[in-house]
């Protein structure tokens, strides 16, 4: 891991806020990632389970933790089990835990090599009724690849037929998205680092530069950073390009009066940051991109009011639309008869902004929550709209992240240069 360590009283809180919330007499089994092949003998770069990660601190692969706060033997109420480093994995593949440092890292005393797992949950599991297991329960995810979780499940069912089996899911979602102070820190951290990284391509862009050189001035600041690398595919999408939603191919020329839209976030720590911003390429915006500009802009403001607690997710984006559907109207975009005749289950504005204004944000860059649950203290959130309009090759997207706090909600985006003017300014220092 490039980042430094985390303190381990956040995994710590962390495990005894989940076993308050299972019932009596049940073992919990999380595990880490995969490890997904790539080609031949290579494998995608390891992205540890944010779940076994919230709960242990440990960003290795192979990982095991069982926690059993009921346990007649109270050596296996709370257990680690590693892959056992060598000489040879420490020649090829680099350092691993030891013990000890997993201790550190995790708070959890009790760390066995992953040899010893069948034999410890063997000799306890039948002293549990039932059995927590973990599954990847984010409604944006359509299940097609039988992860870890669904693979151990079938097993243990295999073995242990007669147990009942409970569903982590509904706590995770519950724990997860009221951030803690550690993870707010965390997350300040992955946005400072984005803030430098917008600077820094603030100064280099110019007209004839490609969108592939200004990612890779992206990177550069974020890993010399120890950020772990990008949060998600970074869009630098220029021109015509930004009409795309999720363009990622960042491979054209950026042409003198276009605009460029970015989406791009540091992750570090394992949390991320998730930024937008469009700026000129010469510099420069016209009036007409201005005036688009500012528009975006003021839905932005008016939507990070609306961020609070006890805001309804359904309610929250109505209210927003309606103020967008009044700035595509005054830019010429929408008449008030398209909104008159419009179909309420497809209202007019989402011709020029398809997308939804937010989501929640974490270990995950759309992190595990309910959309049905008002906001709530703690809540961490993207706000993010936007206008696309094909006809001008024209597309504009703001996004800051949004702490709900008891006195209101915090920007932690606030340094984040934003103002048209401002963009201008340093684009031209």
């Amino acid at each position: 891991m490039k980042y430094t360590p985390v303190d381990n009283n956040l995994f710590t809180n962390n495990r005894k806020s989940f076993v308050s919330r299972i019932k009596p007499a049940s073992l919990a089994l999380f595990y880490a990632n995969d490890e997904f092949p790539r080609s031949g003998d290579q494998a995608f770069l390891f992205k540890q389970n944010p779940d076994f990660f919230y709960l242990s601190g440990i960003d290795q692969e192979q990982s095991i933790l069982l926690l059993f706060p009921d346990c007649p033997n109270p050596l296996y109420r709370e257990v680690l089990f590693l892959r056992q480093t060598s000489e040879h994995i420490a020649v090829w593949e680099g350092h691993k835990y030891t013990k000890e440092e997993a201790r550190q890292a995790s708070g959890i005393q009790q760390v066995y090599w992953l040899t010893d797992f069948d034999n410890i949950l063997h000799s306890i599991i039948n002293y549990a009724d039932n059995i927590y297991i973990n599954t990847n329960e984010n409604d944006r995810y359509a299940h097609t690849v039988p992860y870890r979780d669904i693979r151990m499940l079938e097993e243990l069912r295999r073995k242990y037929p007669l147990h009942h089996y409970k569903r982590s899911a509904p706590i995770m979602r519950d724990l997860r998205v009221i951030k803690s102070d550690v993870e707010v820190e965390l997350t300040k951290k992955a946005c400072a680092i984005t803030r430098d990284a917008f600077i820094r391509v603030l100064k280099f862009v110019k007209p004839g530069v490609t969108e592939y050189e200004i990612e890779a001035e992206v990177i550069h600041e974020f890993i010399r950073q120890r950020a772990t690398g990008h949060a998600y595919n970074p869009i630098i999408a220029s021109g015509k390009n930004a009409i795309v939603l999720h363009y990622v191919d960042n491979n054209q020329v950026c042409n003198d009066g276009d605009v460029i839209l970015f989406d791009f976030g540091a992750e570090y720590g394992n949390y991320n940051a998730d930024m937008s911003r469009s700026i000129p390429v010469n510099g420069r915006f016209t009036p007409r991109q201005r005036e688009v500009y500012n528009a975006v802009l003021r839905v932005m403001r008016a939507a990070t009011q609306m961020i609070v607690e006890g805001a309804v997710w359904n309610e929250y984006h109505d209210e927003v639309g309606k103020i967008m559907t009044s700035e595509l109207i005054g830019l010429g975009l929408l008449t008030k008869h398209d909104v008159e005749k419009q179909d309420t289950k497809m209202p007019a504005y989402k011709k020029y902004f398809m997308h939804g204004t937010s989501h929640h944000l974490g270990l995950d860059v759309h992190d595990f929550a309910s959309r049905y649950k008002p906001f709530e203290v703690g809540n961490l959130l993207t706000c993010e709209p936007g206008i696309y309009i094909p006809a001008e090759g024209l597309g504009i997207r703001l996004e800051n992240n949004i702490l709900i706090t008891k006195g209101g909600n915090i920007d932690l985006m606030a340094d984040i240069p934003v103002e048209a003017d401002e963009i201008e300014t340093i684009m031209n220092s």
